[in-house]
């Protein structure tokens, strides 16, 4: 019926018709300003990879002897042919996706990548169907979303030249002109690098940590192209990216934790709300390493196993320092609502009070409430901050060379000193009376090459090889760097561990050649 001025309350706004409104290019700013920072962009695309179906993940950084180049992310999902580009590059368009997938609004790929880089290119192949590839650039979107179909015969170089991932089937995500590469001075991407993996490892650990320990393989490597000519270049870093469980202790900080509390949230149902009370004074990487404690209390969501909120309140109470142990795993509906709603990052987690209210009445099996369990977390770091504690002397933290796990269990056990550089371990040509030397103005131990396929079995290594002679080298050497003096005494110890250690390498040498005989 046509609407009459003067008619009573209207319940529904009258409409005479409709048009469609495409989005004007000036669209473009608003895409490239989602605020995504590095870490979680590059994750939002891992969640592409593994919806893909990838087992296998690797971030690529490429560099030269200057500065940092580009970065590419490649998996071994099930890849796309043209048709599958053209609609994983086309903005504002949404698949279809099923309950268990990580993928929500169909903005990640272009809003993620355009955030942090002038220019996206997506190379993939199908078990059926050729390389194929695709390039978006921010002019590109201001020129009408216009979009560029990459060279065939690059796309399939590119598809070989990572055949180790890539092998019937996946998929390469390129970024050139990368933000944050753009702001580091010539000669500084070495500690850029160093700084910025060791984020992206964190991040990576702790958001997909479900994941990786069903299985995924990600890796972060950095290869250095100087001089590559028709070659890739060498591989100059390596990092197996663990997961970073925050509810990985192994023992808890109370008794009968961790405890699951249902939750009558209206418009849900029953929601489930595992609680946890951490140790106190805990050193494992997935307590302290994660950010400050204050932050990573809280509420941990989880979409389809991909955590989504890492700590917080939301609303039910501020943040407390006694209240430090207590963290809650939630795994969010996956049926339509309104209490719960996700932003395009993937990053936090918004809430009505119809959640706050439930979990005032939430109970646990045997009738126990949540305001207990934060009592039971609150007394737990009470008695903790009661018992005294030996004081371990602080460290120069490890650097490249030493592999991942080792540094993280260095970190749970040894207190770093602040502001020293790492310490970093390179293989060198040295004098054959050295079995290593001490760089101490760079901050790097020096090992001879000479003896490096003696710790490989014969065989090369990578950048962390040989993982038990620099661990037990770090605790030796340790305390020779970050000295003002260098002391005689100390160039002693040097020069007997190093006879020492040369008489050690020999012998073993020895034993390797007796049984190859």
């Amino acid at each position: 019926m046509p609407y009459e001025s003067g008619a009573a309350w209207q319940y529904d706004v009258p409409t005479t018709g409709s048009t469609h409104l495409p989005p004007d290019s000036g669209y473009g700013k608003a895409l490239s300003n989602q605020g995504y920072g590095f870490e979680v962009a590059v994750a939002d695309l891992i969640d592409n990879s593994i919806d893909a179906g990838a087992d296998k993940v690797v971030v690529h950084f490429l560099r030269d002897a200057d500065r940092i180049l580009t970065l590419l992310i490649i998996d071994n999902g099930r890849g796309m042919d043209d048709a599958g580009l053209d609609a994983a590059m086309t903005v504002g368009r949404r698949r279809d996706y099923g309950d268990g997938a990580l993928g929500m609004y169909g903005t990640g790929l272009k809003a993620a990548s355009l955030s942090n880089a002038s220019a996206l290119t997506v190379i993939s192949r199908t078990k059926r169907s050729r390389a194929a590839g695709r390039r978006l650039t921010a002019e590109g979107v201001e020129d009408s979303f216009r979009c560029d179909t990459v060279d065939q015969r690059y796309a399939q170089d590119m598809v070989d030249r990572y055949d180790g991932v890539i092998e019937w089937q996946g998929t390469v995500v390129r970024w050139d002109g990368v933000h944050a590469f753009e702001t580091v001075a010539r000669g500084h991407s070495e500690a850029f690098l160093s700084k910025a993996i060791s984020r992206l490892e964190t991040h990576l650990g702790l958001y997909l940590h479900r994941f990786l320990q069903r299985g995924l393989q990600l890796d972060i490597a950095v290869w250095d192209v100087t001089g590559a000519g028709a070659g890739f270049g060498e591989e100059v870093d390596h990092i197996a990216v663990e997961p970073l469980d925050p509810f990985g202790y192994k023992v808890p900080g109370s008794k009968g934790y961790p405890r699951t509390f249902t939750a009558p949230v209206e418009g849900v149902g029953d929601l489930a709300l595992t609680a946890h009370v951490w140790p106190a004074k805990s050193k494992q990487a997935g307590f302290r390493q994660i950010g400050s404690l204050a932050e990573r209390q809280g509420f941990y969501f989880y979409r389809n196993d991909r955590l989504v909120q890492a700590g917080g309140w939301n609303n039910l109470r501020s943040a407390e320092t006694h209240l430090v142990l207590a963290r809650v795993a939630v795994d969010l509906p996956l049926a339509a609502n309104n209490v719960f709603s996700l932003d395009v990052k993937k990053e936090r987690v918004t809430v009505t009070p119809a959640f706050t209210s439930a979990i005032d009445k939430a109970v646990d099996a045997q009738g126990g409430t949540f305001q207990q369990f934060l009592a039971a977390a609150e007394t737990a770091y009470r008695d903790g901050s009661k018992r005294s504690e030996i004081v371990r002397k602080a460290v120069t933290p490890p650097g490249k060379g030493l592999d991942p796990i080792i540094k993280r269990v260095i970190k749970e056990e040894l207190q770093e000193k602040p502001g020293e550089n790492p310490i970093e371990f390179k293989w060198a040509p040295l004098p054959d009376d050295r079995f290593f030397d001490l760089d101490r103005e760079n901050n790097v131990v020096l090992l001879n090459k000479a003896f490096r396929e003696d710790f490989n079995d014969g065989r090369p290594g990578g950048s962390n090889d040989a993982p038990v002679t620099k661990t037990l080298l770090y605790l030796l050497v340790e305390d020779c760097f970050g000295l003002g003096r260098w002391e005689k005494t100390r160039q002693d110890r040097v020069d007997y561990w190093n006879t020492i250690l040369l008489a050690s390498v020999r012998s073993q040498r020895e034993r390797r050649m007796w049984s190859a005989s």
